[in-house]
Formats: C-alpha cells, structure tokens, sequence
C-alpha cells in the first residue's frame, strides 16, 4: 500500500502544488465568509 502511494505521489507531482493552492483557497474563502457577518 505504501508503494501504490508513493507511485500516486510521483505520477501526480506537477498538480499537488495546484491542488495544495485549491485547497488553502477554499479554506480562506470559508474563514472570511464566516467573519463577514461580525463585520457588519
């Protein structure tokens, strides 16, 4: 099993990076829309 995720790692090394941005934006989008309403 190890093996089988290490080769996923390898194979998809040019889109982690895209997917790890896709992901801190989406938690960013959600922090500042659950501020919002204490804002005003």
């Amino acid at each position: 099993m190890l093996t089988q995720i290490k080769t996923a790692i390898s194979r998809s090394q040019s889109t982690l990076l895209q997917d790890a941005a896709g992901a801190v934006s989406l938690v960013v989008i959600l922090v500042v829309a659950l501020h919002l309403p204490g804002t005003f």
